[in-house]
């Protein structure tokens, strides 16, 4: 008697399943968190799906089209905080929320630097619209909204992508990294790096966040005071 595991069973049944551009979407996402951007080929994904590459192109144009499948997928994954009617906060929270989103999927930082064109379709838009109502309550003009959405993106995405090596940290590994540099920076003549070099391992990445947004929250608080009326 041939008895299957239950692995042998979920893996026939998933093969069973109707091949749609959802399911190709999903699985190009979870090999991409997985073994990361360059594991992404359209073979792996009709692998990994029981089905032949030449298939998936009856729900999907190539895979550049699957790459942005998988971009809207992990967009749509942003949770709105509850507004606390405090810009700031709102602000704080919106930005927490978008690292922690690009932290769960890192290989996306990489699409979106590499993007050449907006994002498409309504649904990835929500958060955008969200934020630069945020903005806007701080009393930014529309052009300032825009351009500290832009400046908060671009800290919030090279934030994340440091944090994904040994850029950032506190932890033992990069305790050591660091340490290993600050002995071969010995006798360089290097005043100011040799003197706030051993603070970079000082606080945690939450709290190196947390400092940088605060320095960007200043900033649009000044900004937003000299805004002009009439620029809205």
């Amino acid at each position: 008697m041939n008895v299957r595991t239950k692995t042998e069973v979920a893996e026939e049944t998933r093969h069973r399943e109707p091949l749609t551009r959802d399911r190709i979407i999903e699985t190009a996402l979870r090999v991409m968190d997985d073994e990361g951007l360059e594991a992404v080929t359209m073979r792996r994904i009709g692998r990994e799906l029981g089905v032949e590459a030449m298939s998936l192109y009856n729900h999907v144009e190539d895979k550049d089209d699957i790459l942005e499948g998988v971009t809207e997928r992990a967009m749509n994954e942003f949770e709105f905080p509850a507004s606390t009617g405090d810009w700031a906060e709102d602000a704080r929270a919106m930005a927490r929320e978008w690292r922690r989103l690009l932290g769960l999927h890192p290989s996306v930082c990489q699409l979106l630097a590499e993007r050449h064109k907006p994002l498409e379709g309504v649904a990835t838009y929500r958060a955008m619209d969200s934020a630069l109502g945020v903005l806007r309550r701080a009393g930014l003009s529309d052009r300032d909204a825009a351009q500290a959405f832009n400046a908060l993106g671009g800290y919030i995405l090279g934030f994340v992508m440091m944090e994904q090596g040994l850029m950032l940290g506190n932890d033992d590994e990069h305790a050591r990294q660091h340490d290993l540099a600050l002995e071969a920076l010995q006798g360089s003549g290097l005043v100011n790096v040799m003197a706030c070099f051993p603070h970079f391992t000082d606080c945690t990445t939450d709290q190196q966040f947390d400092f940088g947004l605060d320095l960007m929250i200043r900033g649009i608080r000044g900004r937003g005071r000299g805004s002009v009326d009439g620029d809205r």
